[in-house]
């Protein structure tokens, strides 16, 4: 097998998902008026797309463990294509949001399976490189989502950015099909794997839990801080919808640049320095934000410096859990997933209210703040190369006496 073929397919599959993930915001004004509903109402989308995108994460996880990791991932996307295409055919806002429900069950399993499957395939000493490339590519669908779905939209309708992104997602699951054949022999699952015990293990195994802790402060910062970047180039720089997602686009930048060099940089200094060199970036970025907001190239490096240091820190905390649960790689990146997901959910609604109370300002000043001290939370709590031999032989163990 081309194992950096899949990680490209695998890629953009991440980045159709992605995409689909954030798309629905510049469209929800033009979902409201067909429906005839009130935009606050017509928000019940993004929800009706996260709930399930992030619970489902768990799930996938031992699904991958025992049945196969390929054969989930191709399935998931398959069945995401299908999710999608039906989201065009909507009637109304109940039937779009049950549709939207069921993209996101099925969009929960690209990430958190392809970064176990491709730890399973890529050795320790390449690995960041390669989930920092598959994450590359997969984020770079968040931050241009706006920008392509507002584009499909201008050039047809809101129902048309649904039938494209199915058309892309059909052209990724035959290309997974074709770079995967004959392989799946060798990509079997365990069929004695459990479902929820390896939750149990990493959870009380104090490496993973420090990591799996720092991951969801992490999400919980940056997310929460780009969730409200779009608004807030809205109201201090007076940009329309368009211009906005090309400024969000620098996310992705920065996402691409993190991703070429986090291999490098985490063989000269280490994941944990790695970790709070992204998290100190990110809080530039905040700072960036909150001092100079009103000027367009401030704000440009400011969404870049969050771009590059999630890819930073984000890249090495994923290699760090690959390490944790050999035997449940599956739970594992499901279980981080999950942390950051949530974690970004409640920085979302958590940045809201701050904003509500005070301003955009005091946000990024707080999550910039927030992010400096978890930067150095971060040097203490995950483990370094030098002791990950020790950390996955302390959480394969009960799993190996137990088989």
């Amino acid at each position: 097998m081309n194992v950096k073929r899949l990680i490209l397919v695998l890629g953009l599959a991440g980045f159709i998902v992605m995409a689909d993930n954030w798309v629905v915001s510049p469209l929800l004004p033009t979902v409201a008026r067909e429906f005839s509903v009130d935009p606050a109402r017509a928000g019940v989308l993004i929800a009706a797309y996260m709930l399930p995108f992030g619970l489902f994460q768990l799930l996938y996880g031992p699904l991958a463990d025992r049945f196969g990791k390929l054969r989930v991932v191709t399935i998931s996307l398959a069945l995401f294509t299908v999710a999608t295409a039906l989201c065009a055919s909507a009637t109304g806002l109940a039937d779009l949001t049950a549709f939207r429900a069921l993209t996101g069950v099925f969009a929960a399993a690209t990430m958190p399976v392809s970064l176990a499957l491709i730890s399973d395939l890529v050795p320790m000493q390449g690995r960041q490189k390669a989930i920092a490339t598959f994450m590359g590519i997969a984020f770079l669908g968040q931050a241009t989502s706006m920008t392509i779905g507002g584009t499909i939209a201008a050039l047809t309708s809101w129902r048309g950015v649904f039938i494209v992104y199915a058309a892309v997602a059909v052209v990724i699951v035959i290309a997974l099909f074709v770079t995967t054949r004959g392989m799946a022999a060798q990509l079997k699952g365990d069929p004695n794997s459990e479902f929820l015990r390896p939750y149990g293990r990493l959870l009380a195994h104090a490496p993973s839990l420090r990591t799996y802790l720092v991951v969801f402060a992490e999400g919980l910062l940056i997310l929460g801080s780009f969730s409200y970047a779009g608004a807030y180039a809205d109201k201090a720089l007076g940009l329309q919808t368009f211009a906005i997602g090309l400024l969000m686009a620098v996310f992705g930048i920065g996402v691409i640049g993190g991703s070429r060099l986090s291999g490098r940089l985490a063989q000269r200094i280490g994941r944990p320095r790695l970790v709070a060199l992204g998290l100190g970036s990110a809080a530039a970025g905040d700072f960036l934000l909150a001092v100079l907001g009103s000027h367009l190239a401030a704000f440009a490096v400011g969404i870049l410096l969050l771009g590059l240091g999630f890819m930073f820190a984000h890249s090495s905390l994923l290699t760090t859990a690959t390490q944790f649960a050999e035997k449940a790689r599956g739970a594992a990146m499901s279980l981080i997933a999950f942390a950051f997901m949530v974690g970004g959910s409640l920085g979302t609604m958590l940045g809201g209210r701050i904003i509500l109370g005070a301003s955009y300002r005091d946000l990024y000043l707080s999550f910039g703040v927030a992010l400096v001290a978890l930067s150095v939370i971060a040097m203490l709590a995950v483990p370094a190369q030098g002791s990950s031999r020790e950390t996955v032989a302390a959480a394969r163990r009960p799993a190996t006496e137990e088989a």
